[in-house]
């Protein structure tokens, strides 16, 4: 029903649903986690549906750059975004790779981005996704 690409290396663990309803049962703390989860996901996609029905690509792709950097999160954010391609930051944007590439040379040009063998974000890129 649904794809998924991993931009890191990760392991993945597929539970099987009697094993998890079992869990649910008989690990309230389990389960309180499980919810939490699923409520943060259901959340989450509010927020890129709305970001999708009322923002322009341009600040898609500065969110998206500010969420993979973790910005906003307990800890100081990841400076260095892991390896990414364009074409893959289009399809999260939900727009052309040639759209995205020009605004991350407009991004770069502006010092809200580097890249340098890798990718760094600068928490000044929010004023991209604050200001309208």
């Amino acid at each position: 029903m649904a794809g998924a690409k991993a931009i890191t290396d990760c392991l993945l663990l597929r539970i099987g649903k009697n094993v998890m309803i079992r869990l649910l049962r008989q690990r309230p703390d389990f389960a309180a986690f499980f919810v939490k989860f699923l409520l943060a996901r259901n959340i989450r996609y509010e927020e890129e549906l709305v970001d999708q029905l009322f923002n322009s690509s341009e600040k898609r792709l500065a969110r998206i750059l500010l969420l993979l950097s973790r910005f906003g999160r307990q800890g100081r954010p990841e400076k260095i975004i892991p390896k990414i391609s364009q074409e893959d930051l289009a399809s999260m944007v939900g727009t052309t790779r040639s759209r995205v590439n020009h605004f991350m040379n407009k991004f770069k040009s502006l010092g809200f981005i580097q890249y340098n063998g890798g990718l760094a974000v600068h928490s000044s890129l929010l004023n991209v996704v604050l200001h309208d």
